[in-house]
């Protein structure tokens, strides 16, 4: 075997952890982008599914105090395409469902429930009491209790630079939306923006039965 083939040879990588590490890394890179960079140029994940709208300002209010409280770290908002996750939760996820998340927020820990599907599926109060005080409406509950949010006022000051910051993003809101920002947030406590934040939730494929996946 001549010097340039060995060189190039098995017995090189696995004799050599740096050149190992290297090759290792360039391979996982390539697999990433043949995976990854045609999905920017497919209409299934860049187009909004039907049905799925830019957040209103109240409910971009209530994503943001969402992540603040850190809902995200105990609930997913990501239904595989497994026929046990399709009869629990709904019809699985798909990408253009989330085309106006900014960050997205599918997660991946299951502490509580999948919250993909919940739009619809309780009433506001319900809601209300449950962020208040969960073990009202689930006494097994060991979610804590939010209930500053329905003394907190949702913060209209900073609405409008978030709602110009999104666009810039992509989002397709209008300068009238922007300008009407601030006064949908108007008298409207935290309670109220988190809720219909979730109230939103799926809400677009909420009525879609089990059977109808599984056929796709």
């Amino acid at each position: 075997m001549s010097e340039q083939r060995r060189f190039f040879s098995h017995e090189t990588l696995e004799r050599n952890v740096g050149w190992l590490i290297i090759a290792t890394i360039a391979a996982v890179a390539v697999a990433g982008l043949v995976q990854i960079v045609p999905l920017f140029f497919q209409h299934s994940t860049t187009e909004p599914s039907p049905g799925v709208v830019p957040y209103t300002a109240l409910r971009l209010a209530g994503r943001d105090i969402y992540q603040r409280e850190g809902c995200l770290g105990c609930h997913s908002q990501q239904i595989r395409t497994l026929r046990s996750e399709v009869e629990r939760y709904g019809p699985y996820s798909l990408a253009g469902e989330s085309v106006f998340d900014h960050p997205f927020l599918w997660g991946s820990k299951r502490t509580g429930p999948d919250l993909a599907r919940v739009g619809g599926r309780y009433s506001d109060a319900w809601h209300q009491i449950h962020l208040q005080n969960p073990r009202d409406v689930v006494p097994e509950s060991n979610m804590p209790a939010y209930p500053w949010l329905a003394k907190n006022l949702a913060d209209a000051s900073t609405i409008q630079s978030h709602l110009i910051a999104m666009r810039r993003l992509g989002v397709p809101y209008t300068d009238e939306q922007i300008a009407n920002a601030p006064k949908e947030l108007e008298g409207k406590t935290e309670l109220d923006a988190l809720v219909a934040y979730l109230q939103g939730l799926g809400i677009n494929r909420r009525y879609i039965t089990v059977d109808e996946v599984v056929a796709k």
